[in-house]
Formats: C-alpha cells, sequence, structure tokens
C-alpha cells in the first residue's frame, strides 16, 4: 500500500512513519509547512512549523530511507484554522483548533492531495485505534495509553476520512516506548520535547494574539443582576469557568470566587458569577459527525467536551443527522462553552462528534422542576 507520512519532526510521527515502513506500506514523508513564517525558531516546546522541525523531519526520513517532501499549506491553514480561531472568539465562542487542523487540514487538504497523487491512505502519529468491526466497518477507539488518547481531537474526521487513516501509535503503551523506540532506530528526535498550547501562538499568550488581531474592545464585566464589578479590553479574552484574570475590585459577597458565566460581544459584556452557576445538564451540539450511524434516543454513552477533560456518564436525549442533546445531569460536568467540541463515546469506541452550540444549567433544571414545568 502506498502510505503518505505526516512527518512533524516530531518523535511521534518519525516512529510512526518507521512503523508504517515496517509494516511493508511505500511510504513517502511528507512535513506541512504550515506557519507563514517559517523562518521562526521554537521556544522550548511552542511553536511549530520552523526551519528547525522541518529539518528534524528530513533528518528522520533519511534515517528511514524514505523519500521526503515539505508541502506548503500556510494559505489553508491560515483560512481555515487561524481565521476560524479568530472568529470565533470574537463571537464569544471557544474554538479548539487542533479539532479544526484535523478537520481542514490533515484529513481533508493532506489526505485530498494524498489520494490525488495515487497514494492510498495518510499515516500519523496520533494516539488513537482503528478497529474494524465483524461487519468490516472502520472503528475510531481510544488509544491504549489513555494519558496521550488523541480520540477526541479525530473524532471530527468521520468515517470516510477514517477510512484512509492509519495511526501506528495507538497500540502502544507509554511515550516512554516511543521514545525508547526512536532512539532504537537512531533517530534524533527522541527527546525532543513535545508541543503543547495553540501551535500558531509561539510565546503562550493567547490574549496578546487576540488583542494584536482584533484590537481592543473596552466593555464591562457585571455579575448576574447586572451590577457592574470591572472593565475589560476585550471581551474575546475571556471564556466559560474561567477564574483567573478577571481583576474584580469588588469580591462577591459571600466571599467566594467568581468564574466566567457567559461571554456576549455583541454587548461587549463579560457575566460572572458563582461555581456553581457553571454547572451544566444538558448539552446541545451542532454539525454532528457520526461513525456508525445516528445513536437511538435514550441510548447510554460517555461524553468528552475537553481534549484531556473526563470521560462522563451521559444520556442521549436527541439526535439527528446534524445535531445531537445529551443529559449529562449528576455527571458533575462543569463550565462548557459554545464552541467545543463534544464527543460521544461507547465504552473506548467513538460514536460521533459535534460542536457545542449551547448548554443548559442544572439549576435551570431545577427551577423548571420547582415550578411544574418540564
Amino acid at each position: 500500500m502506498r502510505v503518505l507520512a505526516a512527518m512533524s519532526g516530531g518523535v511521534d510521527s518519525a516512529v510512526a512513519a518507521a512503523r508504517a515502513v515496517d509494516a511493508g506500506h511505500d511510504v513517502v514523508g511528507v512535513h506541512m509547512a504550515l506557519s507563514r513564517t517559517p523562518a521562526q525558531e521554537r521556544t522550548g516546546s511552542r511553536g511549530c512549523c520552523s526551519i528547525e522541525d522541518a529539518s528534524d523531519a528530513r533528518r528522520a526520513a533519511d534515517v528511514l530511507g524514505i523519500p521526503y517532501y515539505v508541502w506548503d499549506m500556510s494559505e489553508r491553514f491560515e483560512a481555515t484554522v487561524v481565521a476560524d480561531f479568530l472568529r470565533e472568539y470574537a463571537a464569544g465562542r471557544t474554538p479548539n483548533p487542533c479539532v479544526r487542523c484535523n478537520e481542514h487540514v490533515k484529513f481533508a487538504a493532506l489526505l485530498d492531495k494524498a489520494l490525488a497523487l495515487g497514494f492510498d491512505a495518510v499515516c500519523t502519529g496520533h494516539y488513537a485505534r482503528v478497529v474494524e468491526g465483524a461487519d468490516g466497518v472502520r472503528e475510531l477507539h481510544r488509544a491504549a495509553d489513555a494519558a496521550k488518547d488523541q480520540s477526541y481531537v479525530l473524532a471530527v474526521m468521520g468515517p470516510a476520512r477514517l477510512a484512509r487513516a492509519i495511526f501506528p501509535l495507538g497500540d502502544v503503551a507509554s511515550k516512554s516506548q516511543v521514545r525508547a523506540e526512536a532512539v532504537a532506530r537512531g533517530l534524533s528526535v527522541a527527546a525532543k520535547p513535545d508541543s503543547y498550547d495553540i501551535c500558531f501562538v509561539a510565546d503562550g499568550d493567547t490574549s496578546g494574539f487576540l488583542r494584536r488581531a482584533l484590537g481592543e474592545q473596552p466593555g464591562e464585566i457585571v455579575d448576574e443582576a447586572g451590577a457592574v464589578l470591572g472593565t475589560h479590553d476585550g471581551a474575546y479574552a475571556y471564556t466559560v469557568g474561567q477564574r483567573r484574570g478577571l481583576a474584580l475590585g469588588r469580591p462577591a459577597p459571600d466571599g467566594r470566587p467568581r468564574y466566567v458565566l457567559s461571554v456576549e460581544p455583541v454587548q461587549r459584556r463579560v457575566v460572572v458569577g458563582p461555581a456553581q452557576a457553571l454547572d451544566v445538564a444538558h448539552v446541545r451540539g451542532d454539525a454532528a459527525v457520526w461513525f456508525t450511524g445516528v445513536p437511538a434516543d435514550g441510548a447510554a454513552c460517555t461524553v468528552q467536551v475537553r481534549a484531556h477533560g473526563a470521560d462522563l456518564p451521559a444520556r442521549v436525549v436527541c439526535a439527528d443527522d446534524t445535531s445531537v442533546t445529551v443529559d449529562v445531569a449528576g455527571a458533575g460536568l462543569r463550565g462548557v462553552a459554545p464552541g467545543q467540541s463534544l464527543v460521544l463515546y461507547d465504552g473506548s469506541r467513538v460514536v460521533g462528534q459535534a460542536t457545542v452550540a449551547s448548554t443548559r444549567a442544572a439549576a435551570d433544571l431545577a427551577d423548571a422542576g420547582a415550578g411544574g414545568h418540564a
């Protein structure tokens, strides 16, 4: 099988490519240049797509004895990931750029180009497993290493893309095993630190990045009753559940911390309140992607709303081809923001994914019940 190996310059993608070679595939390595300023250097484990990363990927390909190319995908990345990131924050939502990158770049632009060139599949260093069911349908499952599992950010790819994807690291027990394998193979990236945070915000200052791109948009920070507690330079710099950085001059009457409850960009207003007001009972998601059909109303599942968040028990309230609502009452889910990715699981298997559109607070349901309403 002809396989295109996406090589970021890190240890995971290098070992994944090596395993694809060992499996007998005809492998070609490709580094995606996503940054419009590729001359920038990484700062520790921050940043991406630097000349250093491209060089590391090339050296790994040389060790493996496979052809290697650099493909410029910076325009696509800027238009679909960075622009979406800015647009979502400006709208008071909290996007996940890794999900959008997998959706629009790695398993859309890259895969489409690979197929057009005659490749059969794309291989990446993601930690997830592909399991073929008894009916021959490929299923996306959590990785063997729960600490590194990336099925959450891959769930947006859908079944058609999954059919053309290879994840050789899905069965490894730990990241240390991958690094040891890299050493044994003579790969110089064996000890290279993992990248983290938002790859295109190399200095880690997301608020500063948003301010430079969107400009200052001063407004008020208010409590649930509308009383003004402070001011801000841009509501886009806040997200639901945030506690730090509020700089409020007036403490809460009970002395407890306040958290961001909602962001209202049109009014340029940030609403804050107590932690219990963040408790969520229902989550509704749009733009749903299903792997093995729409789940039945009332079906039991587990859900995850953050890349490294807990896997929580839930029940499907209603679902169709484009949306889903889940009941998470009693699961301890708190602080869910519109724009986050909602992923449904059946055990380790990914059932589907949707983008959070709205939530309903546990307190609202309690009040409705007390008033005799459903």
